[in-house]
């Protein structure tokens, strides 16, 4: 950093590493990541934290409460929020940012999805989907939204056309918890409350027409949370059973390049050692670490190559619920 005083100050260079936790005690916590101090403490007295996410540009931390979105100055150690999104009346399940980071989508218990201009106040957008919204992603393409809610329905939204254009429901009557997709569109992942995940081949991206390629049965009880790393070869499922399991994405044939290659996922490593339910992980951009939290009121850095935990992240007062890693070079 000694070189800040030659960069303009309004604008100081971004941290290398944001990695920022929250839950049920109140308050938002960043922290050094390779040596476990916590570096900031943020209080969020309205309610618990369910979600985190940090922009593309690693300024703003946004946290998803009941029923308000906040965002915080992340660069500076200004505690109260720089804006907040007023409109749901439920708890906040789920929030992403655009990939600009002009805008960010979220989902709620109250039955909405609905996006909001990170630069204007109202809401931009907003969808009815009459039962509680579980999780919402944004399709790598920026188009689309894809949601999975408590009724067990998958939703595709086309921003364009501004609808719902496609929905399809895996298991009936079996709420979906979490879902997650490649970052170049052509696999989807959907994971239920009976510790099963599906995986969905999109057919050139259209997301109209999506194969249905696996189920598996991952854990005894809920998934909490399914997330593809960066590199798509490895998903992570996190459960109610205080583990964390590493799945590795293996080709039917050799040939990647094949149009037909099916991506069937094996299990690699179980991780051992949260003591109870955990609910969030985050993948380092080289695909090589996860971060998690858990009910034990701890978050773990997790070495992927031979599943020890090389930081535990203590000083949360209650569970951790959610958790966000910035760690890509801008």
């Amino acid at each position: 950093m000694a070189n800040q005083h030659s960069l303009p100050q309004q604008t100081p260079p971004a941290t290398e590493v944001v990695l920022a936790t929250a839950g049920y005690d109140h308050t938002i916590r960043f922290w050094e990541a390779l040596s476990g101090i916590c570096l900031r403490t943020i209080q969020h007295p309205d309610s618990q934290v369910n979600k985190l996410a940090i922009s593309p540009d690693k300024r703003v931390l946004a946290a998803a409460g009941n029923p308000h979105v906040r965002l915080f100055d992340v660069q500076s150690n200004n505690p109260v929020p720089v804006t907040s999104f007023d409109g749901h009346t439920g708890n906040v399940t789920s929030l992403g940012f655009q990939n600009a980071g002009r805008w960010i989508v979220t989902g709620s218990e109250d039955g909405t999805i609905k996006i909001w201009d990170i630069r204007a106040p109202g809401i931009q957008r907003d969808y009815e989907l009459k039962c509680p919204v579980t999780d919402v992603i944004i399709h790598p393409n920026q188009g689309e939204l894809i949601s999975c809610d408590q009724s067990g329905a998958m939703k595709i939204w086309d921003l364009g056309e501004n609808s719902c254009t496609h929905e399809l429901v895996p298991e009936e009557d079996t709420p979906l918890r979490s879902i997650t997709m490649a970052s170049d569109g052509s696999i989807l992942i959907a994971a239920n409350n009976k510790g099963n995940f599906y995986v969905w081949k999109t057919k050139r991206g259209e997301m109209t027409d999506l194969e249905a390629i696996q189920k598996v049965n991952a854990h005894g009880k809920y998934i909490t949370k399914c997330l593809l790393s960066p590199d798509t070869r490895i998903l992570a499922t996190c459960s109610a059973d205080h583990t964390v399991k590493i799945w590795n994405a293996m080709s039917e044939s050799d040939q990647d390049t094949s149009y037909d290659t099916k991506v069937l996922f094996e299990l690699d490593k179980t991780l051992n050692g949260h003591q109870r339910w955990v609910w969030d992980c985050a993948f380092s951009a080289d695909s090589a670490y996860l971060v998690t939290g858990s009910s034990d009121h701890s978050a773990r850095l997790w070495d992927l190559s031979n599943a020890d935990t090389i930081r535990h992240y203590n000083g949360h007062q209650k569970a951790v619920v959610c958790v966000a890693l910035h760690d890509v070079s801008l």
